[in-house]
């Protein structure tokens, strides 16, 4: 049986992104993706699931409530974070109401996978930025960014950067192109070429280097 899995994030691309990771794979089924801790909590209340994967920023409701919401009244389900956020006081608060994993956005593919495996079944989970941050406990509501950039930086062009920052806020090719005055075709030329030149094939590792190369703000 695959372990059953629901993605709560209000990015849609993200998501999708998140999603892509667990395709084709005989031990994991992604059975929702939904865009608040509201409708998590109404998908969970009619199907099976074993794993809620969490976004913490979400309107309606957010992860932090959401997950004690599961928690309290769903014990069968197991609940991880998925977030940019490494706030120290956050993580605590979720390891005590009985999270059983927190990762970063960054984390890579596989190890993604070991952890959903791993919290399915009941183990805890938290990759290695989070443990870092727990022990430092140095740089609240910071995001932390590898100190050493990646030398494919140097091939993108200024319109380029931007539209890793706008993908990875979540925004659509429509709303990128909104905000530079292009048209969303151009937008997905565009993307289409910086993951050429970065060598990345899905918009979950263009996120994941955005983030570790500080392009996300």
């Amino acid at each position: 049986m695959p372990i059953k899995i629901l993605i709560a994030d209000d990015h849609p691309l993200i998501a999708e992104g998140i999603k892509n990771t667990f395709e084709n794979l005989d031990d994991f089924k992604v059975v929702a993706i939904v865009n608040n801790g509201e409708e998590a909590i109404t998908f969970i209340e009619k199907h099976l699931v074993d794993v809620a994967l969490l976004d913490i920023n979400m309107p309606v409701l957010d992860g932090i409530e959401c997950a004690k919401e599961i928690l309290k009244n769903h014990k069968h389900v197991k609940v991880a974070m998925l977030s940019m956020y490494q706030e120290p006081s956050i993580i605590k608060n979720l390891i005590t109401i009985g999270v059983k994993g927190y990762m970063l956005k960054t984390i890579p593919s596989d190890e993604l996978l070991l952890a959903i495996d791993k919290i399915h079944n009941g183990k805890e989970y938290f990759n290695a930025d989070v443990t870092k941050a727990l022990i430092s406990d140095d740089k609240p509501n910071s995001f932390h960014q590898y100190s050493k950039k990646s030398p494919l930086l140097k091939e993108l062009t200024a319109r380029e950067l931007e539209i890793i920052k706008y993908i990875s806020q979540g925004l659509t090719n429509g709303q990128v192109g909104e905000k530079l005055f292009i048209s969303p075709r151009t937008v997905d030329s565009h993307r289409t070429n910086i993951m050429r030149k970065l060598d990345i094939h899905n918009v979950a590792s263009l996120i994941r280097f955005a983030f570790q190369n500080g392009l996300t703000s």
